[in-house]
């Protein structure tokens, strides 16, 4: 069995990389949305994505009023932001040190590639002039690592963990824009002379870059219960909660063939799964999606933790 220390570095090295590439997608969506659909300055849709983020308590502890620049740097560059892209960039390189003889070199290279690109750019104050430029190398060298890792590695207990902590981390992220945003998921019923919001519309998929997979499966109908559907239960898609649960057990599955031992994650995982395997989005709906998306939350961070525990990430 691998030692708990190198599992946990995989799994954290993975877990931060997925953190930056989803923090760059969401300030690129909203970014997006403030361009084209600003409300005076803006100002609320900035504020709309540190909430999504969970970074807004944060914020409002070092600076006063949401201007673009301020939230930028803040999400992208800020040191004392443990979340912001660059802090995770580095934890992950750090982590990547750690397990670097589990690594293929090509992994390797590429974390460590990713870390000095990114440090170089954000090492100066980032504009909304080279905003989309910094996006785009954060997306893109990430995604650089994945490549890697999928084109490198053999398919064993290393590549087990390095996968269980991009999907932890993805499905807490979709689950997290989902529930900041589930008012606008409401059915229409359900609203009190009001109007669903279709900027909101687009921050839900643009956050997790699905705008066009959503339209090319559903044309022009942007309905809450098509969003939750596609976001919640439809395994095509790579950043639905269905499909990260469903990859969360396989690799668990495969670390008890790896090991021959069946541990309580592995159980929690597949009880999970199999909620959202019988779910349906009437009952989703029907029964609170504010109710579910919270359990689900909660669930993702209780089998964090006892990932760590069955396999003795500190140990």
């Amino acid at each position: 069995m691998m030692l708990g220390k190198n599992a946990g570095g995989l799994f954290w090295m993975f877990r931060y990389l997925e953190r930056a590439e989803n923090i760059a997608r969401l300030l690129e969506a909203g970014w997006y949305i403030a361009l084209t659909h600003a409300k005076d300055d803006g100002s609320n849709e900035w504020e709309s994505i540190l909430i999504t983020a969970g970074m807004n308590a944060a914020f409002l502890e070092k600076y006063e009023s949401y201007d673009a620049h301020s939230v930028i740097n803040f999400l992208l560059r800020e040191r004392s932001n443990p979340s912001s892209v660059m802090s995770a960039i580095e934890a992950a390189r750090s982590n990547a040190r750690m397990v670097r003889t589990a690594l293929s070199g090509e992994v390797w290279e590429a974390v460590n590639e990713c870390w000095m690109e990114l440090k170089a750019i954000l090492a100066r104050p980032v504009t909304e002039r080279n905003l989309h430029e910094t996006l785009t190398l954060v997306r893109n060298r990430t995604s650089v690592v994945r490549g890697a890792l999928h084109g490198t590695m053999l398919r064993n207990d290393i590549y087990a963990f390095a996968r269980l902590g991009t999907f932890i981390e993805r499905a807490d992220n979709t689950a997290r824009i989902l529930d900041v945003k589930y008012y606008v998921l409401l059915p229409s019923a359900s609203f009190v002379g009001s109007s669903m919001d279709n900027v909101q519309w687009e921050v839900v998929l643009r956050s997790v870059s699905a705008e066009r997979s959503y339209h090319w499966l559903n044309g022009g109908d942007v309905t809450p219960q098509g969003i939750g559907e596609f976001l919640i239960l439809d395994k095509r898609v790579p950043r639905s909660l269905a499909f990260c649960y469903l990859k969360i057990g396989q690799y668990l599955d495969l670390l008890e063939e790896e090991y021959g031992v069946r541990q309580d994650s592995q159980v929690l995982a597949h009880s999970v799964c199999a909620r959202l395997d019988k779910a349906t989005v009437e009952t989703i709906f029907d029964e609170g999606l504010h109710e579910f998306l919270s359990a689900l939350i909660a669930d993702t961070g209780s089998l964090a933790h006892q990932l760590e525990t069955d396999f003795r990430f500190y140990g």
